[in-house]
């Protein structure tokens, strides 16, 4: 059954523009000390990127704080939670967190949740609940909390949705959805399923790098963690991925699918593919040894994505 309550109204139109085409998504930036991430801000700005999307692990920098760093070290950049989780905080933490952060630095923060994944969740002591129902609950919650500050509109939220009805609720409850670790033809089922109008914004790891063997070597490095979560894995079912694929690191056709390398023009066809699929804004993850290197590769990206 469809949820029927609508989400806080936000102008779609005109967070889509403020968003921009591309975006960057960087975990790295949970490792790194502030003064590196104030440089990289300055740096991606400077690039012309719209968005920067962080992620959010227990072993890192909390969502919240972390994005008020973000947020005083950039001029204009969106600053995105992706994901923030829902049982790190609970929702009157994170609705007048996000309220907090909007109001402070004029509506430029973006609050993406997701419910994460069971290992994670168990390992801080909680019991992880039916995903669907905790998200709801979560949101109503976060709808039910009043906020004393005036607001020029309510925060934007999107959710890390992957299956049919978790796109649903991002649909119905949030201003749309932030996949990660997906395929453009995850993109087009994800379209599909959202309708026309609310936001998608897909993650998309990129290896810059034009010999097989060591882009390979480097994407399945990086997708080594995903491929243990069942989450992603029978996501990648559904898209046609068989047992063989998950062995041995991952097959050279799902590494390839989900991770692509090679030169600048051959990422960038692949970023305009999920463009092509219905895709908003695709924020771009390279996935490189050091922050310096995913700089560098931004750079280098940069024109190309901007075509």
């Amino acid at each position: 059954m469809a949820d029927r309550t609508a989400p806080p109204t936000v102008d779609l139109p005109a967070l889509k523009q403020r968003l921009g085409r591309t975006g960057v998504w960087l975990s790295s930036l949970s490792t790194v000390p502030a003064e590196e991430e104030r440089r990289a801000v300055a740096a991606i700005e400077e690039l012309g990127y719209g968005t920067l999307w962080f992620g959010e692990t227990p072993a890192g920098k909390e969502a919240l704080t972390h994005a008020a760093v973000l947020l005083s070290a950039s001029r204009h950049l969106m600053i995105a939670t992706g994901i923030a989780n829902v049982y790190g905080r609970d929702a009157t933490a994170a609705a007048n967190g996000a309220n907090t952060l909007s109001e402070a630095w004029q509506s430029r923060f973006v609050l993406g949740l997701g419910v994460s994944h069971r290992p994670l969740v168990s390992s801080r002591g909680h019991t992880y609940d039916k995903p669907v129902s905790t998200m709801r609950a979560y949101l109503d919650a976060m709808d039910a909390t009043p906020f004393s500050v005036p607001l020029p509109e309510p925060v934007p939220r999107v959710l890390a949705a992957l299956r049919p009805k978790m796109l649903e609720l991002a649909a119905t409850r949030a201003q749309g959805a932030h996949p990660y670790f997906v395929t453009p033809e995850h993109t087009r089922r994800a379209r599909e399923t959202l309708g026309p109008d609310p936001l998608l914004a897909p993650e998309q790891a990129v290896v810059v790098d034009t010999d097989p063997e060591r882009a390979r070597a480097t994407a399945r490095g990086y997708a080594a963690v995903y491929l243990n979560l069942p989450n992603y894995v029978n996501n990648l079912r559904e898209l046609g991925f068989s047992d063989s694929d998950f062995e041995n690191g991952g097959s050279d056709a799902l590494i390839d699918a989900v991770i692509p390398w090679g030169d600048p023009d051959t990422l960038g066809e692949h970023v305009r593919a999920h463009y092509r699929a219905g895709a908003d804004h695709v924020a771009v993850q390279p996935i490189a040894e050091t922050l310096d290197r995913q700089l560098e590769d931004l750079r280098q990206l940069a024109s190309v994505l901007a075509r």
